[in-house]
């Protein structure tokens, strides 16, 4: 498998995006680039640093700072949920992210990079998308979810409080806000197996390889 598949995975927050994009990256042998881990290591960085001068302190961590590394750490407690939606409306963290993905993206011609805004910015030109997936999930059902990876240490109600304040933040943020290119495949999760999620993205890649 040589050939470049670039595929862009997008989604609403706890829709299954994270779970499909690894399947199908772990099936295809593709790169798997996962834009969400950036940002919450960027929250965990200033969570427990408090730096003085945020964005400057940032750039220079993401110059120096793996991929690798990033996917090691423990990034997914609910203080760093509460805080990245704050943190993601903010054009200099995205454009770090951008260029830190952007990076890793023109090493690698076979790659899946899951996000929030892949589609319309990070893989919307040089290079663009091969295919690009939009996820969907009911908030209740991505609330349970959310709250079994947590190991239930969370009230389910704040869980799915913070799932939907984390959505529409996403979508109605002035900066590279989250929504479904015009030919992105729709994936409802929630009426899914994730056998069924494999499945459905892999038709949509067989197509064009």
């Amino acid at each position: 498998m040589s050939k470049s598949l670039i595929v862009a995975c997008d989604g609403e927050a706890a829709s299954g995006k994270s779970t499909g994009a690894k399947l199908l990256s772990k099936k295809y042998k593709l790169l798997l680039l996962n834009s969400g881990l950036l940002y919450r290591y960027a929250s965990k960085i200033l969570i427990t640093k408090k730096p003085k001068k945020p964005i400057p302190y940032l750039k220079k961590i993401f110059k120096r700072t793996s991929y690798n590394l990033i996917q090691k750490q423990s990034l997914h407690s609910q203080e760093i949920s509460n805080h990245v939606g704050y943190l993601a409306k903010d054009k200099a963290v995205r454009e770090i992210m951008r260029i830190y993905q952007k990076k890793i993206i023109r090493k690698n011609k076979r790659i899946c990079v899951e996000g929030r805004d892949i589609a319309t910015k990070i893989l919307n030109k040089n290079p663009r998308y091969d295919l690009a997936f939009y996820f969907t999930c009911k908030i209740n059902i991505a609330a349970k979810r959310r709250w079994k990876e947590l190991k239930k240490k969370v009230p389910l109600k704040e869980v799915q409080k913070s799932l939907a304040k984390r959505t529409k933040m996403d979508k109605k943020r002035k900066h590279s806000p989250l929504k479904k290119v015009n030919d992105a495949i729709l994936i409802r999760t929630d009426r899914l197996s994730k056998k069924e999620v494999l499945r459905r993205m892999s038709n949509e890649v067989d197509k064009i390889i």
